[in-house]
């Protein structure tokens, strides 16, 4: 009787017949063994929301939209300058395989004062190469990278600069209903690296203020 208790008490726990060899493995959860991603997907839910009404047919996109949940501002820390030298010092000295950033504003130098000049990362949205390393960046995959020329921690933008920034951030605002607040400049993204771009005499809070809700 003694003996048959000891089996059924056993057999309930779970402890009978079931040496240390025998146990069930363990389990492995991804992040163990999965190494961070060498690449990161080119393309975001399809997105379909109203334009502000007429603007450039080179502001549109030529692939699928990206779901884009952000604007980041930079500068390029040169006198100089357009998106196709910006294109070859990206790919030459930084390896990539192109300009990092979606658009250029001119400064009158290599291309017209207020030019907005869509790369080829927008035309055929491209995660992006402008905030810091990738992959894993969220800005870099939900961020639209718009660089003005210019060196903002000596001078200022043009007037013209930043009419056409401003026009080209409201559409983009509207048509992927990005708020203020997600509008930063490149020291301002959280979770960036140490930076003063686009400049400290590029004031954020003077730009935020003077653009719609």
């Amino acid at each position: 009787m003694r003996k048959i208790a000891v089996l059924l008490f056993l057999t309930i726990f779970g402890l009978a017949g079931c040496a240390p060899e025998d146990q069930p493995p363990r389990i492995v959860y991804d992040y163990e063994t999965k190494a961070p991603p060498t690449s990161l997907p080119t393309t975001k839910p399809t997105v379909s929301l109203p334009s502000t009404g007429p603007v450039p047919s080179s502001w549109m996109p030529s692939h699928t939209e990206r779901a884009w949940s952000a604007i980041i501002i930079h500068h390029s820390a040169t006198d100089e300058g357009n998106a196709t030298i910006i294109d070859k010092w990206h790919r030459e000295n930084n390896g990539w395989n192109g300009i990092g950033y979606d658009f250029v504003i001119g400064n009158g130098t290599n291309s017209g004062d207020g030019e907005i000049e869509p790369t080829y990362r927008w035309r055929e949205q491209l995660t992006g190469a402008h905030a810091g390393g990738t992959p894993g960046n969220w800005a870099n995959e939900e961020g639209i990278g718009i660089c003005l020329i210019g060196d903002f921690n000596r001078s200022v933008p043009s007037k013209r600069q930043m009419e056409s920034l401003t026009k080209l951030v409201r559409f983009l605002q509207q048509r992927y209903r990005i708020p203020k607040s997600r509008i930063y400049g490149h020291r301002e993204v959280p979770g960036g690296h140490d930076t003063d771009c686009p400049g400290k005499r590029f004031s954020m809070n003077r730009f935020r203020a003077n653009l719609s809700n």
